[in-house]
């Protein structure tokens, strides 16, 4: 048996969060709404991953930045859910959508039914297989999109003990990265193709006033130039990086 609800959102994310809150201030009946999500948390504001996360000292850690912190609204934690009758459908994939037929038949052989679907799927990170580089699953590789990314990569640092990072990408992802790495004691050297950091939003002149920031810092800027390979060592650690102009 199935569960049918007249509202199904596909997806977990910010946009999850902020729908629900709003359907709660429109008055949706409690059991017509219903969120499925992938990862096994409610919907958070997923900027924090990059900030306050990977900080030493303090670090954001959830309920702190659940949805809608980011409008200083109330905070969605899983009993706000509870309470308004919205049910969390977490740690949940759906392998297929008939939208003919209103139903999502998730990875474990569940059928749910809707009205109304709403995908909010969101964006996912880029591997290193798609630009033509192997490595995405070694030990000391991170990407940085969910929680789980998020904890992965605190455990690297923590792991670490100093020593040397690369940072893939000069947008705001990366730049905060760095950011924190270095505040954690870790050398890093950033590499991105663009001439400049930022370079979707900042003018040569910003993003150099940033980057002379960074470099009294101690960080590192190759710019201009896109990664090619990774060597690994016998413990599946990344040694150099190989890049090319």
């Amino acid at each position: 048996m199935g569960r049918a609800f007249v509202y199904v959102i596909l997806g977990g994310g910010v946009a999850a969060g902020y729908a629900a809150h709003e359907f709660v201030k429109r008055g949706v009946s409690h059991g017509e709404l219903c969120i499925i999500s992938e990862e096994p948390v409610a919907p958070y504001e997923r900027p924090a991953l990059s900030k306050g996360y990977l900080l030493p000292e303090d670090p954001a850690r959830l309920p702190a930045f659940h949805c809608c912190v980011g409008s200083n609204e109330e905070r969605l934690t899983p009993k706000w859910y509870k309470e308004n009758g919205i049910e969390l459908v977490l740690g949940t994939r759906v392998k297929s959508a008939d939208v003919r037929r209103k139903t999502l038949l998730t990875a474990t052989g569940e059928t749910i039914t809707y009205k109304i679907l709403i995908v909010a799927t969101g964006a996912r990170a880029l591997k290193l297989e798609e630009f033509g580089v192997s490595g995405s699953d070694a030990e000391s590789v991170c990407y940085l999109r969910d929680l789980a990314d998020a904890n992965r990569l605190v455990n690297v640092m923590q792991s670490s003990g100093g020593g040397n990072a690369v940072v893939i990408g000069g947008g705001y992802i990366g730049m905060e990265c760095a950011a924190s790495l270095v505040i954690g004691k870790i050398n890093v050297t950033m590499v991105f193709p663009e001439a400049h950091c930022m370079a979707r939003l900042f003018t040569a002149k910003i993003a150099s006033f940033y980057e002379e920031f960074y470099r009294s810092k101690g960080v590192k800027f190759v710019k201009g130039t896109v990664l090619t390979s990774f060597d690994f060592d016998s413990n599946d650690k990344v040694k150099p990086v190989a890049c090319f102009t």
